[in-house]
């Protein structure tokens, strides 16, 4: 099985309903999402908010934008 993201500009309802239908005939399971929906995963969205929590509480490290390449170019 594979998962494809497809974003549809619709004017109504009635056409949200024949893409359902359309989908339904083919016998292709969807899952419709509004955009006021989080595009990412949970797991992802939770770990940048214990991530900006932790720097919220001093936990963080400062460092320059040099200090960072430098670190980079060790990998």
């Amino acid at each position: 099985m594979e998962t494809i993201h497809i974003r549809a500009n619709t004017v109504d309802s009635s056409q949200i309903e024949a893409i359902k239908a359309f989908l339904k005939a083919l016998k292709i399971k969807f899952e419709l999402k509004k955009d006021s929906e989080s595009p990412y995963e949970s797991d992802f969205v939770e770990m940048i908010k214990k991530g900006d929590q932790q720097i919220a509480e001093g936990k963080g490290i400062k460092m320059s934008s040099k200090d960072f390449k430098a670190l980079c170019k060790l990998s």
